[in-house]
């Protein structure tokens, strides 16, 4: 580590259960981040700003003026812009260390399954449901801890799914894969703007602890969130033994 890293994760470095050691496990990492708009913005900022070595950011969508109501990692002047190529250069003019890869694209299964292989960490900030158990069957599939988070109206969600662990429950355990939910879109019930900021801090605080190697995951719980009275619940989740995706792992 530099002098200039040093002195940049000073604040991180101080402390006894991350110091030098978890911070170079950070500068080491690579993390796989699915969108990059509401959710995806605070992630991006704070796995970037905490060192994360490595950054890949997938998204196709474009940067429209109703995203700057909460899409904090964007501003006017990249309206048209593609999103993950925004969130790009917000990180590298805070931390230009970082290695951010941008990729515009809606990845499919086959192409999750690649760059999910090459990760440490995956980040779903996606907004559908299709995209999430897409990404969730890969990490499955590689064994990769996912940190997925949902946010509309007033209301968050955010949890860990780590099939590493025997015990431990997957999305599609949850929500299973064969299931039908109808999907809700900011574009027509809203979302509260501190919302998606709440719950993507959190999902970059859980990427950085399972990075870092400090402390213990959401692994097996969902914290639910209600900003209209600011009260979190949790529920401890269970794998489930009929479970399409993860049974026969």
């Amino acid at each position: 580590m530099t002098d200039e890293q040093l002195l940049r994760y000073s604040r991180h470095i101080l402390l006894d259960e991350l110091g030098i050691e978890g911070q170079q496990r950070l500068l080491a990492a690579h993390a796989l981040v699915i969108g990059a708009g509401g959710l995806g913005s605070p992630v991006v900022l704070y796995l970037g700003t905490a060192g994360v070595g490595r950054l890949t950011i997938v998204d196709n969508d474009t940067v429209d003026v109703t995203n700057l109501q909460r899409q904090i990692a964007h501003n006017l002047a990249r309206v048209g812009r593609p999103k993950a190529e925004s969130a790009r250069d917000t990180v590298a003019a805070i931390n230009p260390d970082v290695r951010v890869v941008p990729l515009i694209e809606r990845a499919d299964a086959a192409r999750l399954v690649a760059l999910v292989r090459d990760a440490d960490v995956v980040i779903d900030c996606s907004d559908n449901f299709a995209t999430r158990q897409a990404v969730n069957a890969a990490c499955v599939a590689q064994r990769k801890p996912l940190v997925s988070g949902a946010a509309t109206g007033f209301d968050g969600q955010v949890s860990v799914y780590d099939t590493r662990h025997a015990e431990a429950p997957c999305y599609a355990c949850l929500f299973p894969a064969e299931a039908t939910f109808e999907e809700v879109q900011c574009a027509t019930m809203g979302v509260f703007a501190p919302l998606v900021g709440i719950i993507g801090s959190v999902q970059a605080a859980e990427a950085l602890k399972l990075l870092a190697g400090v402390g213990s995951s959401l692994a097996g719980r969902l914290q639910m969130l209600d900003a209209r009275t600011m009260e979190w619940t949790e529920v401890h989740l269970q794998r489930s033994a009929g479970c399409s995706v993860c049974a026969s792992r």
